[in-house]
This record gives C-alpha cells, sequence and structure tokens, in this order.
C-alpha cells in the first residue's frame, strides 16, 4: 500500500490536534510537519517532499488562499476552513477537497478518496457510451451526452434540456444517474443534474446554463464546489 506525506498548516491549536488525530488512524498517510503559520509552511516544505497540504484558509499576515497561489502546482492541497464561501474563490487554486470545521474523520475519509483518485494513474476507457435513449411521445429518442444541457425533474417527469430541445419523459431522476457518465454529469439539487461542460459561471447557490440560475442546495453544495474545483 501506497503511503503519503502531509502537513498541516492551521493557526488554531485545537484545529491542528483534531486534524494530526484523525490522519493517525489512517495508515497510508504520514503527517510530517505540524505548522502554526505560513512561514512554517514554506520552511516544511522546503525540507520535506510533501504529497499533501492540509491547509487552513483564514490565517493572519498571510492566508491560506495566499499561501496556495504560492504553491500552486507543486503539491495537492485540501483547504480547512471554517468558511464556506471560500470555496468560489479557491476555483482556480485546483484545491483537491474543503473541509468545512469542525473535520469529522467520515468527512477527511471522503477527501482523502479524492486525493488518492487524483494521485493514482488514468486508465482511459476505450468502451465508454456517448449517448443514451430516452422515452417520449411513445418513442426512444437518442440523445447525445454532449448536447444535453441540464435535466430538471418536475412531479413524475423529468425535462432533458438540450442544444436542440426539450424532451420530457416519465422517468426518474434517480435512473436518469445511472444511465449518464459520473464524469460528465453532476448533481446540484433533488431536481436538477447538470451537464458539467455546458456550466458558463457558477456562485455558492447557483449553477448558470444558457442564461437559467440552477440552485444548488445545501446537502450537494460540497460535493458540487470540490468537484467543480478539481476540473483541471
Amino acid at each position: 500500500m501506497e503511503t503519503y506525506q502531509a502537513i498541516i498548516i492551521d493557526d488554531e491549536p485545537m484545529a491542528r490536534e483534531i486534524l494530526e488525530n484523525h490522519l493517525s488512524k489512517i495508515t497510508q498517510m504520514t503527517v510530517i510537519a505540524v505548522c502554526k503559520n505560513a512561514a512554517e509552511g514554506f520552511s516544511a516544505l522546503s525540507k520535506h517532499d510533501v504529497d499533501l497540504v492540509f491547509l487552513d484558509i483564514n490565517m493572519p499576515e498571510v492566508t491560506g488562499l495566499m499561501f496556495a497561489k504560492a504553491i500552486q502546482g507543486t503539491t495537492k492541497i485540501i483547504f480547512t476552513t471554517a468558511y464556506r464561501e471560500y470555496a468560489v474563490e479557491g476555483f482556480d487554486l485546483q484545491a483537491v477537497d474543503y473541509l468545512l470545521k469542525p473535520i469529522s474523520l467520515e468527512r477527511l475519509m471522503k477527501a482523502l478518496q479524492k486525493f488518492y483518485k487524483e494521485v493514482s494513474p488514468k486508465v482511459e476507457s476505450t468502451n465508454q457510451e456517448t449517448f443514451t435513449f430516452f422515452r417520449s411521445d411513445r418513442k426512444m429518442i437518442k440523445v447525445d451526452f454532449s448536447n444535453i444541457l441540464y435535466i430538471e425533474s418536475i412531479g413524475d417527469y423529468l425535462k432533458i434540456h438540450t442544444t436542440n430541445n426539450i424532451i420530457v419523459t416519465r422517468e426518474t431522476l434517480l435512473a436518469t444517474l445511472e444511465k449518464v457518465p459520473a464524469t460528465l454529469f453532476l448533481r446540484t439539487h433533488r431536481s436538477y443534474v447538470v451537464a458539467i461542460s455546458s456550466i458558463e459561471s457558477f456562485t455558492n447557490e447557483h449553477i448558470n446554463i444558457n442564461n437559467k440560475a440552477i440552485p444548488i442546495s445545501r446537502g450537494y453544495r460540497d460535493n458540487v464546489l470540490s468537484t467543480l474545483n478539481r476540473i483541471k
């Protein structure tokens, strides 16, 4: 089993202690330095080969965002913060994930799974389908994934919004999610799934596609923002 070296940078003693304690229970992670400010973090990076930085955002003098910009592209970063609004601000910094304090071991494990996936060799699929069929108006209609903008659930029906038209089908959103590639589509709300490639802009609250503001609900927000942040 491959192991990875991590450092923690956080100005809050309790936050450092909790995170270090969680990481001590994960055999694949070794914490090689615990730093209380950015200066100590830079020093640790200069002395060690670091695979992952757990980085607090709201620190005095040199903030986590400033630190991340300085080391961008050299090592992976997982932000730790008590402020959800920083997620969009850090979009261009390509962090692996954002952990909201207080951090639970379960949530940390989910973030590390994303990290393992990013650093593992990627295997290209050669057999992935590029389309699916939806039943509408008493026939099966072929729809290319690349033409789908977003999918909207309305009662017992779905509206498949495409670049050409709107297809209405009597199908559940859950069943539709099983038909489309998880790498291309993202659920933002109990009633909406969006095509990632069609996103024009986004905030913490909405995704904008084709002049439509699609809501990001609280239950899906962390996954939506961390997924969009990982897109290179």
